[in-house]
Order: structure tokens, then C-alpha cells, then sequence
């Protein structure tokens, strides 16, 4: 067995068209140099409650930018208008570092860095608006890892961005609290938005296309924290059928192309009003560690590896499921569906705690639960060598209490 997701944006799809061929290499000039030296003069000067206004124009780095201080927003004049580019860079690895809170960036695209694109570190109260970050040779493996990439955050507000190209993931919140994720669009990353480890996640109103995996909602083991409590609504999510090109031994590089929406070791999630069409593999997957190949690493004793209080209802599904990734997948299908049929919408791995069974069921909040009319969910047997799997809708339709909203206290 293979070890091992539509609101558009307003005037995006112009911004788009470089990733295509890839933005002409430029040398670094001496007006290039000038404002490198410029911004990062204001930004170690920066005060509290300062605006760091960047013109319109393609300014040319070749080293990594970084902010320190509390309360500062970056402003650009448009994600196609104000362009950092990180083509030449030789020192350091993101294109902007922030380790401070009440922090803003609106308006501007970050291009080409040779790490992550935008990474903000253990901040409060972040506001990420209007950013665009590309790689803009499209899916690489030499790509930097994260697009957008909040950790170790909370109070988290992202919005209006488009994340290209990641070798990771184009937006991933990770081991942090009180997120929200919407009207963003993530194309041709290996994980198009990822919320790993978090506690309370709203993800919706995004596209999510042309990725390996659309949306994923993980746990990891080994990290400060356990995420749980995670909504994934009203986002169009299709056609995430790219072909792998993460970096061998992350946990991203077990996804299968063709992965819609995917929820690894995460509790509490629900999954729901989404349009998830055309991943080939299957629209969506529910999986423990188990099945990611982690499990044969050392993890933490208290580490729960199994998804539970899963909730999907309401989503409109077509098509996928008909052309899985890898030779296991293949025949899984063959399997459950025959030479010429597809998988059922949800592929779940079937791994589950026996432990907290009682009468030999298990307890209603902790159930997988699919509610979303003739939808149906496979058991890929992988507790018993994935060699009995079967169509068990009938055993998980039920319905759990609704998770509550985000509340955000931002001064936006």
C-alpha cells in the first residue's frame, strides 16, 4: 500500500502566467543594491507602530531580509506591482524573517527565495494580506519549502494570498492557535494549505488546485503540541493531481498526487459546503501515522497517531478517485471498485484506537463520521496488511456537533 482539496480572487490570474516559463534572470544593479541596504536599514530601525511603505517596481535581492521589532506593518502597492525578487540570493535562506507580534504585510509578492518565502516566528496577532510568494519555474524539488509560514503563531490572520510553487507547502500554519485561512488561492505546491499541529483552524473560501494535496490538516509527532479543532469549509478544492516533488523523508513527500482534502492524526475536524472535484487518487483521505511510514521512527509515548471526531457533511464531490498514484493505490481501486470504476470519495486507512473502544464501539465523539448524502468511504484494511478492503458507508453515517468559529482578536 502506498505509504501514505470555488471562490476565484478578483485579478489574480495575471499573476499567475510567469510561473510558466519562469521570470528572466537579472544581475543585481547598483539601484538594486541601494534599496536592498534602504529596506533593511528601515527594518532594523523600524519603531512600533511604524509603516514601511515599498514602491512599485521589481527590486532584486541577494540576501535575506528580517524584522525584529513589535507592531510594524510592510506595505507594498500590489501583489503584481511590488515585487521582491530573490533570484540571486547567496546569503541566508528566507526571503523575510519575523520574529515579532503585531506584525503586518499586505500588498506585495516575494519571489524565488532559496528557502521559505515569508516565515514568522512565534509572533501574536499576524495580519498576512495581499501577499503573493512564488517560485516562478514552477514545481521543483530545489524549491524552498513554505510559501506563507506562520509557526509557533497565534491570532493568525491570512487572506487574499496566492502561494506558488512550495516544495512543502505554499500556506502552512503550524503549532499554533486561533487561525483563520481564507479567500486564498495555492497552486502547484506539493501541499497546497497545510495546518499542522494547531489548535483552532477556520480554512475556507480558498482554491486549492494543481497541488500534489489540496488542503491537509496533520499531526505530527515530537512537536510542542497536539493540533485539534479544525474547520475546512466552503473552499474549491480540484484537480490536485501533481506529481510529488517534496523532499524525500518530509512528511509531505508520502502524499499520493491526486489527494484532495487530508487529515492525518487530527481530531476534531470538520470538513464541510466544499466543491472537491477531480483528484484522482481520491477527494478525500482520512489516515493515521501509521500509514505516512513516521510511525517507524522514535516518537513521543503520549502521541496520539489515530484521526478522530472527524465530521465531513454537506460537500459536493465529482469525479476522482479513478486514477490513483502508485502501483498500491492502483490496485486498491481494482480491488474495491473493479478495472473501470473509482474509489469512493473518502479513502479512509482504516487504523483506529481499540483501546478507547467501549461495548466494542467506539464512543460517538471520537467516531469518523460521513454524512454527506451518496457519498461513501472505503476501509483500505491497512491494520491487516491492506488485504480486505471494503465499503463501509453504512458503518459511519452519523453526525457530529458543530465546531465552533475562530474568533480572532485582531486590529485589523
Amino acid at each position: 500500500m502506498n505509504r501514505l482539496v470555488f471562490a476565484a480572487i478578483a485579478g489574480t490570474a495575471a499573476l499567475t502566467l510567469t510561473a510558466c516559463g519562469g521570470q528572466p534572470e537579472r544581475d543585481i544593479t547598483t539601484a538594486d543594491r541601494d534599496y536592498q541596504n534602504q529596506l533593511i536599514e528601515q527594518l532594523i530601525d523600524a519603531q512600533p507602530g511604524d509603516v514601511i511603505e515599498i514602491p512599485e517596481g521589481v527590486f532584486a535581492f541577494d540576501r535575506s531580509l528580517s524584522l525584529t521589532v513589535d507592531g510594524v506593518t510592510i506595505r507594498g502597492q500590489g501583489a503584481d506591482r511590488t515585487i521582491l525578487s530573490f533570484q540571486n540570493q547567496s546569503q541566508g535562506a528566507e526571503g523575510l524573517l519575523v520574529t515579532a507580534s503585531d506584525f503586518t504585510i499586505e500588498n506585495l509578492a516575494i519571489e524565488d527565495t532559496v528557502g521559505d518565502g515569508l516565515k514568522v516566528n512565534e509572533g501574536e496577532n499576524i495580519i498576512i494580506r495581499g501577499l503573493r510568494v512564488e517560485w516562478t519555474n514552477g514545481p521543483d524539488t530545489r524549491n524552498g519549502a513554505y510559501g506563507i509560514y506562520p509557526v509557533q503563531t497565534t491570532n493568525v490572520l491570512v487572506e487574499d494570498s496566492i502561494a506558488i510553487g512550495a516544495a512543502d507547502a505554499g500556506i502552512y500554519v503550524g503549532q499554533s492557535r486561533n487561525v483563520v485561512v481564507r479567500r486564498n488561492r495555492a497552486e502547484r505546491n506539493v501541499a497546497g494549505i497545510e495546518i499542522e499541529n494547531t489548535i483552532g483552524a477556520d480554512v475556507y473560501d480558498n482554491v486549492a488546485t494543481e497541488n500534489t494535496g489540496g488542503i491537509l490538516v496533520f499531526n505530527m509527532p515530537n512537536l510542542p503540541q497536539p493540533g485539534y479543532r479544525t474547520r475546512v469549509y466552503d473552499n474549491h478544492v480540484f484537480a490536485n493531481n501533481t506529481g510529488n516533488f517534496g523532499h524525500e523523508g518530509t512528511p509531505v513527500a508520502s502524499i499520493p498526487a491526486g489527494s484532495g482534502i487530508v487529515i492525518n492524526s487530527n481530531d476534531e475536524v470538520e470538513i464541510f459546503n466544499n466543491t472537491i472535484a477531480d483528484n484522482r487518487t481520491a477527494n478525500i483521505i482520512v489516515s493515521s501515522l501509521h500509514s505516512t511510514g513516521y510511525s517507524d521512527y522514535a516518537v513521543q509515548q503520549d502521541f496520539d497517531p489515530y484521526p478522530e471526531g472527524i465530521h465531513i457533511h454537506g460537500n459536493t464531490f465529482s469525479g476522482g478517485g479513478d486514477n490513483p498514484d502508485g502501483l498500491d493505490l492502483q490496485g486498491l481501486k481494482i480491488l474495491v471498485a473493479g478495472p473501470l470504476g473509482r474509489l469512493p470519495d473518502v479513502l479512509w486507512d482504516g487504523y483506529y484506537d481499540a483501546d478507547k473502544m467501549v461495548d466494542g464501539a467506539m464512543p460517538d465523539d471520537r467516531r469518523i463520521c460521513l454524512d454527506n448524502g451518496e457519498a461513501e468511504i472505503v476501509n483500505a484494511d491497512g491494520p491487516n496488511g491492506y488485504e480486505n478492503p471494503a465499503v463501509v458507508t453504512d458503518n459511519h453515517r452519523c453526525s457530529l456537533p458543530p465546531l465552533p468559529a475562530v474568533e480572532l482578536a485582531l486590529a485589523e
